[in-house]
């Protein structure tokens, strides 16, 4: 296969990111996870092709990308109520589709939800970089020299002539809402939180601030305070609740700094920390107390609902 046949970037959307599920074993170098933000959308994009979870695919945020295919293939867009469009006509989402070269894919801008994958069959043909296609702009690696997609650029894959599609059951495609539960697992630092600083926390809504972006989302609401200003920096996990000095909490996302300093009243769930990332700003947020044993119990209910779930042959 030649590396410039695949598909041509016509427009490169808002931030278009070539992604696999992430870079893990390089924090000791003080490079961070990166990955699809919403995993579980990623992962449905992947399987619709009928891929390995970890091929690599794009993570469209806000909308507006364009390609070409260059030859043929099949796609599936999975995620935010993105309008999409082959050749001009309106097609669904949560489905498989068989392209032929010189089709024009075409994604609107996110009505409902904020990213949306679109997976290849058999990935996009993209070199590693510490052993992980997941590109993270803020570390310059990954992905097409380390940046989101811009025009002209070509994503390199191999033809694939299958002819068969599958969708996801309409009564199974996630439903992005605005106002969501963060179920949170507390921290060893929690002694620093006072019995009235957590129930305050726990029973407060807060608001998405305009400051959110791949690293973490910052909330707007009541002000939580504790016994220390600042804590030796140390690993930061995924969906880590910082609180900072102006009280407002952070949830610290895929693209986090891998050590920091603010104390941190707990985590957020992974399967959460997903429902998060198709938030808005102005979207609501509830954080819920839950324990490590109920997060465990969480993770591999939803795992296994994924790999028992049969997807549906279609047109």
């Amino acid at each position: 296969m030649s590396l410039s046949t695949g598909f041509l970037v016509k427009q490169p959307g808002m931030l278009s990111l070539i992604q696999d599920m992430g870079r893990f074993g390089a924090f000791n170098i003080g490079l961070t996870n990166g990955g699809p933000i919403d995993l579980l959308s990623f992962k449905w994009a992947n399987r619709l092709c009928a891929n390995q979870l970890n091929a690599t695919a794009i993570e469209i945020s806000v909308g507006g990308l364009t390609l070409i295919a260059q030859l043929d293939t099949t796609i599936a867009v999975t995620g935010a109520n993105m309008p999409l469009a082959i050749n001009g006509q309106t097609k669904a989402l949560w489905r498989s589709y068989q392209l032929k070269a010189g089709d024009v894919i075409e994604l609107g801008y996110a009505t409902q939800g904020v990213r949306s994958y679109l997976a290849v069959a058999e990935g996009f043909n993209i070199p590693t970089s510490f052993g992980s296609t997941a590109t993270v702009c803020r570390e310059g690696v990954g992905g097409l020299s380390g940046e989101k997609l811009q025009t002209g650029d070509i994503l390199p894959c191999a033809n694939n002539s299958r002819k068969k599609n599958l969708t996801l059951p309409l009564a199974l495609i996630p439903q992005f809402e605005s106002d969501v539960v963060l179920r949170t697992v507390l921290g060893y630092q929690q002694q620093h939180f006072s019995a009235h600083q957590q129930g305050l926390f726990f029973s407060s809504e807060y608001t998405v601030s305009n400051r959110f972006d791949r690293m973490g989302y910052r909330f707007e609401g009541q002000i939580i305070s504790c016994d220390i200003d600042g804590v030796l920096s140390e690993g930061i996990c995924q969906g880590a609740v910082q609180i900072p000095a102006d009280g407002q909490p952070i949830v610290l996302m895929n693209d986090r700094q891998t050590i920091g300093g603010y104390p941190k009243i707990g985590a957020v769930s992974s399967i959460d920390t997903a429902k998060l990332s198709q938030l808005n700003q102005g979207g609501k947020v509830r954080f819920e107390a839950i324990s490590i044993e109920q997060a465990h119990n969480l993770f591999h209910l939803n795992l296994s609902r994924f790999n028992r779930t049969l997807l549906v042959t279609c047109d």
